[in-house]
């Protein structure tokens, strides 16, 4: 007996052996994204790790408000090209996502990686006009070790002074995890 496979079926096959097993790379290659514009490997400083990617709704009609997501990784390794899903999820709900990279240990100590932190935070905010940015809702979010930073540059004013930006840059603070329900992301974010 012979067996017919449908195109729904090779395309499945094929995003499999693409995805080489990984469910990150699975789910990016079959979950649409064409409600977002990608920007990618933009300097937001001189250093080579010092690059970001934004994300923003291809179907914004005003100032977005906006998430710089840091992520973690123990501050020795990572990447913003992990996030795509991250980004997926935050514009389909009206978000702006900033996703920088930043140096690493053991080529730096800390506080360096907060410094990028708010070397990233800054540059969102210089950058508002290009990207659709509302400026009085620029959120900083992570998760483990980039939540760490995220919690210093929200609470704690000496880190965005230090690059030069004044702390009501920051509006606030996203936590995760976020909660997902029958209706979707729900995301809570903090003055």
């Amino acid at each position: 007996m012979r067996t017919r496979h449908t195109g729904a079926g090779w395309l499945l096959i094929v995003a499999v052996l693409l995805a080489a097993c990984s469910p990150r790379k699975l789910a990016e290659a079959v979950i649409p994204d064409s409600h977002f514009v990608l920007t990618r490997d933009v300097a937001y400083g001189n250093a080579p790790r010092q690059r970001l990617d934004v994300y923003r709704p291809r179907s914004a009609r005003s100032a977005a408000p906006t998430v710089v997501f840091l992520y973690g990784g123990r501050w020795q390794h990572g990447s913003r090209t992990e996030y795509r899903l991250l980004g997926n999820a935050l514009t389909r709900r009206g978000f702006v996502v900033v996703v920088p990279d930043y140096r690493l240990y053991p080529e730096v100590r800390f506080p360096a990686f907060v410094e990028d932190g708010a070397q990233a935070v800054r540059w969102t905010r210089n950058n508002a006009a290009r990207f659709g940015i509302d400026t009085t809702q620029i959120f900083v979010m992570g998760h483990s070790a980039g939540a760490h930073t995220a919690a210093l540059l929200a609470l704690d004013e000496r880190w965005l002074r230090g690059v030069g930006s004044h702390p009501a840059r920051c509006a606030g603070m996203c936590r995760l995890p976020v909660r997902w329900t029958r209706c979707g992301l729900i995301l809570t974010c903090r003055r």
